[in-house]
């Protein structure tokens, strides 16, 4: 799909692919849809709401879909049944996706103007943003609409600010939390929240998607069945897996840690090529995969009742999480912090 891109670049923006705040088009999670348009209609949508599940699966698109037809449809009762598909040729579209209109505040990473790259958190200063937002009397009397995304980036100081604006809402205020784990976010901000969760797409509107955004698909069913699997149901994992090496990564750290020892060569090879300059996508992928692995681990141990060995991985993750957070902050050596990771995960799964 061609497309002119008018919405402002975010950290995790891809070529090509329209960020959510200008994507007409959104691919399942038709009750979750048909949910918040009934609860609109009937004057009930609750002051926040939280859009948990797995990265890429369209929280953030379904979150400014929902804001756009608050905006179109501002009077609930004469509202549609469905969710209001935003209309690139309109005004109101155009002003939604550049972050323009008023009754739309998008937090997300900001941009650090000194280093010209995207901060690694949500900081506290975007939170206080809200409030100077919604000081604003909406000029026609609609809803006005706050979008964090996500809300699992936010620092400690910043998930506090927001807690105090979710805690006295002004009238026709909506807050969306976009969230890949909920667990990870305040108990108090999660209590103060209708959460939503949002599931996987299915492996034919996971291709559907796809084929929307102008992806190369395998040619064999089989190859397409694969891709679908390893993407989890996430287009954006689909993307990355396809068009940024994502796939071969993915196989080479599996590669390493099936192996009876640690192949030292071969990890120095895919920390060469992980890390290497201007690659920062690779670089962004490898660390991904690492979670997940950690992750899925940690899970299967506690389907198997095993508390002491999914501990044991969730503080792996833990330990993972906070290497990719100080390799990033500190801008550390890339091939020295893939190689740790490797040598961590080697020692995690052989446990």
């Amino acid at each position: 799909m061609m497309f002119e891109r008018i919405a402002p670049e975010q950290h995790d923006t891809l070529d090509g692919v329209p960020e959510p705040a200008e994507n007409p088009f959104l691919f399942g999670h038709e009750t979750a849809a048909a949910m918040l348009a009934a609860a609109y209609r009937a004057r009930k949508l609750p002051h926040a709401l939280l859009l948990a599940g797995p990265q890429g699966i369209g929280k953030a698109t379904l979150a400014f879909h929902l804001a756009y037809h608050l905006l179109k449809n501002p009077e609930p009762s004469q509202a549609p049944e469905t969710l209001s598909s935003p209309d690139p040729a309109s005004p109101l579209y155009r002003q939604v996706a550049m972050g323009a209109h008023p009754g739309v505040l998008h937090l997300t990473r900001p941009l650090n103007e000194k280093t010209k790259a995207f901060k690694t958190v949500l900081t506290v200063d975007e939170i206080r943003k809200v409030n100077r937002f919604l000081s604003m009397t909406s000029h026609d009397g609609s809803y006005r609409v706050v979008i964090v995304d996500p809300a699992d980036d936010m620092n400690t100081n910043a998930a506090n600010a927001l807690l105090k604006n979710l805690e006295e809402p002004p009238a026709k205020t909506l807050f969306i939390l976009i969230t890949h784990s909920p667990g990870g976010l305040l108990p108090t901000i999660r209590s103060r929240c209708q959460m939503v969760r949002l599931s996987p797409l299915d492996a034919g509107t996971l291709l559907q998607a796809l084929g929307r955004a102008d992806t190369p698909l395998p040619d064999s069913a089989e190859a397409r069945a694969a891709l679908a699997e390893r993407a989890g149901g996430s287009a954006r994992n689909a993307i990355v897996l396809t068009q940024y090496g994502g796939l071969e990564i993915a196989e080479a750290v599996d590669g390493l840690l099936a192996a009876p020892h640690l192949d030292v060569a071969a990890a120095h090879k895919l920390a060469e090529v992980v890390a290497a300059r201007d690659q920062a996508m690779r670089f962004d992928i490898f660390n991904r995969h690492a979670l997940d692995l950690l992750a899925d681990a940690a899970s299967a141990a506690a389907l198997n009742s095993d508390v002491v060995l999914a501990n044991r991985f969730s503080e792996a993750w833990q330990e993972a999480r906070a290497s990719i957070n100080e390799a990033e902050i500190y801008n550390l050596d890339k091939k020295q912090h893939v190689l740790n990771m490797i040598m961590r995960l080697n020692a995690a799964m052989r446990m």
